[in-house]
């Protein structure tokens, strides 16, 4: 399998970069597998479409692939995010048959099969995912030692956006409440040190005791 690397999740859709020289896919199709690793991965990497239309997206993503892969004849999904579901799609002078299990089927998963080389299995990112979460998905589906299914990546990104929303939301009631201000010591006013003299208590013979004060 060959790594590839299209369009950064980082960027938004209307900054497209121009693909690296391992990338077989053209500059519309964000798409990262997963190099060959040396034990087989649970996912060969993640696909992140700009819609649930497997009608309009698909023959983008399977043309891309079968250089890589040979010939595509079979897409799998669980119709639970694909409002529908085709039975065929024309892919670049073939046609790619399409079903899908609603148990069997991770819901976050896609799967590919070809006559030639076996199956693959993607990581579908949701379209609506902003860049970051989609960056992290689709770095984590490309480990070649992942071990993480398609919808236990999905439930670390969904802890990782909490995290970082309660964090922000923290920050931003610290800040307007003069929180940075209260701990810079630059900040802070500054009162004059104020100095006392306590005698110490004598003994009975006029010698002081050591040590204590009043």
């Amino acid at each position: 399998m060959t790594a590839t690397t299209t369009l950064s999740p980082t960027l938004e859709d209307s900054e497209a970069r121009p693909p690296s020289s391992s990338s077989a896919t053209s500059s519309s199709l964000r798409l990262s597998l997963a190099p060959v690793g040396p034990a087989p991965a649970l996912l060969d990497g993640a696909w992140w479409p700009r819609s649930r239309d497997l009608g309009a997206e698909l023959p983008t993503l399977t043309a891309a692939l079968e250089p890589l892969w040979g010939r595509i004849t079979r897409v799998t999904v669980n119709p639970t995010h694909w409002p529908v579901v085709p039975r065929k799609v024309p892919v670049a002078g073939h046609v790619v048959k399409v079903g899908w299990f609603l148990y069997e089927q991770d819901p976050h998963e896609l799967l590919l099969l070809s006559y030639h080389l076996g199956r693959w299995n993607l990581l579908v990112v949701p379209p609506p995912t902003d860049p970051v979460a989609a960056a992290w998905l689709m770095a984590a589906a490309s480990d070649p030692l992942g071990t993480s299914t398609a919808s236990r990546l999905m439930e670390q990104a969904a802890r990782r956006r909490t995290v970082t929303e309660t964090d922000r939301a923290v920050e931003a009631v610290w800040d307007s409440e003069g929180g940075h201000g209260a701990h810079d010591p630059a900040a802070r006013p500054r009162i004059p040190a104020l100095m006392t003299t306590t005698a110490a208590p004598e003994r009975a013979g006029g010698d002081a005791v050591p040590g204590r004060g009043v």
